[in-house]
């Protein structure tokens, strides 16, 4: 597979010196002079095993359209729209400008997974604009130095991700116009019923003896014109259960899909109370970042209904407080009622896994929170949170900058991520707070 990068970023920031150290070739004309480069340039590179083909774009430029400039970024948005992964190039050494922003702020609203990539990394003058680069909202930056070659391994190391289609979710997420739906459970519960169910064919084997299902199948389909990756995966047992061989696999095989989802339904059986091993495997998909969707399936078998879910609910809470708010449907794969609503909830919850909040109202926030409950007194010493961004989505992730981060208690953290799930509507997802040691890139050194 040959996987399609472009360089992108502001005139001046290192795109062609990337270009030309990417592909090993001085083709492309560097120079001090910005705008040096107007067409799309591409060359062929094989870095790490993966085959790149690299596209290097103008700068981007506010213009009209009818321009030379406009052109020219008529070009960088066709590149962008072909490729497979965009480089973001900043400047560290002369910090984050209003048109880094500017630029930041489009690329978000597009389809193609985006790296941000903080060049010319060479020097200790380097170091604030790295931390300024959080504040774009595209994830944490990778420190390079196109010139001396410093950061390549690393940058190489994403892209290689993005070719085996495991990354988007280390610096930016695959493909978003392709949903990655995995249902997981006990054995049992009818989940390759529901697969059969939701895709109006007998398209997985289903019966009632538990353990039919050992592999992990995935179906290409779409639904509404979303296209989705539905993945019907082994009954998860019990691990002390778990001692042969092939069922060893099977269960390594359906925590992988786990691991590569982007929404995981986990099915539950109505005429049963949820059990141990439910909720240790909604655990499992909290800690490893993912959207959950609780499915009640048999729900037709099911007497006091409303008790039934009131008492899930409860235990949900008590259990799973990480991802509070956890949408739960009720459902039958046998006769299809609630199968759509389901899908419904699926959409909705990967919105809200993919959600990017701007760091202002973030900021806001965290001065509101911080007066209202102020951080804990650690060793006669109050700690003081200077700044909040987001780095990543799916899950949100958050970067808090702190003088202290190894004091920050626990308590205060659930607290914060608390504060964020209800201000900004992020009910129902993993959130994840990291404290980092930094200083406000927006305040002067006398703050």
């Amino acid at each position: 597979m040959t996987l399609t990068v472009a360089i992108l970023g502001r005139p001046n920031v290192g795109k062609s010196t990337m270009f030309n150290r990417l592909t090993g070739r001085p083709t492309a004309l560097v120079d001090p002079a910005p705008g040096v480069t107007r067409d799309r340039r591409e060359g062929q590179a094989r870095l790490g095993g993966v085959t790149l083909r690299l596209v290097d774009t103008a700068g981007l430029e506010v213009a009209g359209a009818d321009t030379l400039e406009g052109r020219m970024r008529a070009q960088t948005e066709r590149a962008l729209r072909g490729a497979d992964v965009a480089l973001l190039l900043v400047d560290a050494r002369a910090g984050i400008t209003p048109m880094d922003r500017h630029f930041a702020d489009w690329l978000r609203t597009s389809p193609t997974p985006i790296v941000l990539v903080a060049n010319k990394c060479d020097g200790r003058a380097a170091r604030a604009g790295v931390l300024e680069a959080y504040a774009l909202g595209l994830g944490d930056p990778v420190a390079t130095s196109a010139e001396h070659g410093d950061g390549i391994a690393d940058l190489t190391g994403i892209l290689a991700a993005f070719e085996a289609g495991e990354a988007r979710d280390a610096e930016g997420e695959d493909d978003r116009s392709s949903l990655q739906l995995a249902i997981v459970g006990r054995p049992n519960v009818g989940k390759s019923t529901l697969v059969n169910r939701l895709l109006g064919d007998e398209r997985v084997l289903t019966g009632p003896e538990p353990g039919v299902t050992r592999d992990s199948i995935a179906i290409d389909w779409s639904w509404r014109d979303r296209r989705i990756r539905l993945v019907d995966t082994a009954g998860l047992r019990r691990r002390a259960r778990v001692v042969e061989a092939l069922e060893k696999m099977s269960v390594a095989d359906a925590r992988r899909s786990i691991r590569f989802a982007h929404v995981v339904v986990l099915l539950l059986d109505g005429e049963q109370s949820a059990e141990r091993q439910d909720l240790s495997i909604g655990r499992d998909v909290a800690d490893e970042g993912r959207a959950l969707v609780i499915g009640v399936n048999k729900w037709d078998l099911v007497g006091n209904r409303r008790r039934t879910l009131r008492e899930l609910r409860d235990r949900l809470a008590r259990s799973l407080p990480q991802v509070r708010g956890i949408p739960v449907v009720a459902l039958s794969a046998l006769t299809g009622v609630g199968t759509g609503r389901l899908l419904g909830e699926a959409l909705r919850i990967h919105e809200v896994w993919t959600r990017r909040i701007a760091t202002g109202p973030l900021n806001r926030w965290l001065a509101e929170a911080i007066g209202q409950h102020p951080p804990p007194v650690v060793r006669g010493r109050r700690l003081k949170l200077r700044y909040i961004t987001q780095t990543k989505a799916r899950p949100p992730t958050f970067a808090l900058f702190t003088t202290r981060p190894s004091a920050l208690p626990a308590s205060y953290s659930r607290y914060l991520v608390n504060g964020i799930r209800d201000r900004f509507d992020l009910a129902g997802v993993p959130i994840r707070l990291v404290p980092r040691k930094g200083r406000n890139p927006y305040i002067g050194d006398s703050a």
